[in-house]
């Protein structure tokens, strides 16, 4: 894996990273914003700590755990990835409400465009700031976003200690098994 220098992720700040997208994809996760590392990588959830790539594998939504390198793979299983906020940033707290908000007016239009199955929003906090919602619990939201279902998920960064690699590859499991039923 490539290293970085501080300096090197720092010029990552502010970074777009495209997203990983098709039509009518089955889930489209949706990441809160793209980390320095990511940015720096071009691939969504490159930090080595991040737990999403270990939890798509662990909850049966790709048959091996792929590298972020990997990504556009995804779309071979009708996965996809995005981002609330776009621009890149160390870490999450940066983000203003402002920019989450305007985020989940894009995001709504982006969904409208592409009518994936599901949006998989990956922290309950970014969703209940984007969709004003603030009594949104992770798993399955009783509002859709047009013919979208939406589930948010527990953020999968390693600083979200609260939640077990196990647990959060239940949860993972939890919508991939309601994605399957449809």
């Amino acid at each position: 894996m490539t290293r970085f220098t501080p300096a090197e992720l720092e010029a990552a700040r502010d970074r777009l990273v495209p997203d990983v997208v098709a039509d009518g994809l089955a889930v489209l996760f949706c990441g809160i914003n793209p980390g320095l590392m990511t940015a720096a990588t071009g691939h969504h959830f490159a930090r080595p700590g991040n737990r999403f790539w270990p939890a798509l594998h662990l909850s049966g939504f790709t048959p091996r755990r792929l590298h972020p390198s990997e990504q556009e793979e995804l779309l071979s299983y009708g996965l996809g990835i995005t981002n609330v906020v776009a621009r890149a940033s160390a870490r999450a707290d940066e983000l203003t409400a402002e920019e989450y908000r305007e985020g989940g007016r894009l995001l709504t239009l982006k969904v409208a465009r592409l009518r994936p199955r599901w949006l998989a929003v990956l922290g309950v906090t970014a969703y209940r700031t984007a969709f004003d919602d603030r009594t949104a619990q992770v798993g399955p939201q009783p509002r859709p976003l047009g013919d979208t279902r939406v589930w948010v998920l527990p953020n999968p960064s390693g600083l979200n200690a609260h939640w077990t690699p196990t647990t959060l590859a239940e949860e993972f499991g939890r919508l991939r098994e309601a994605a399957t039923r449809e």
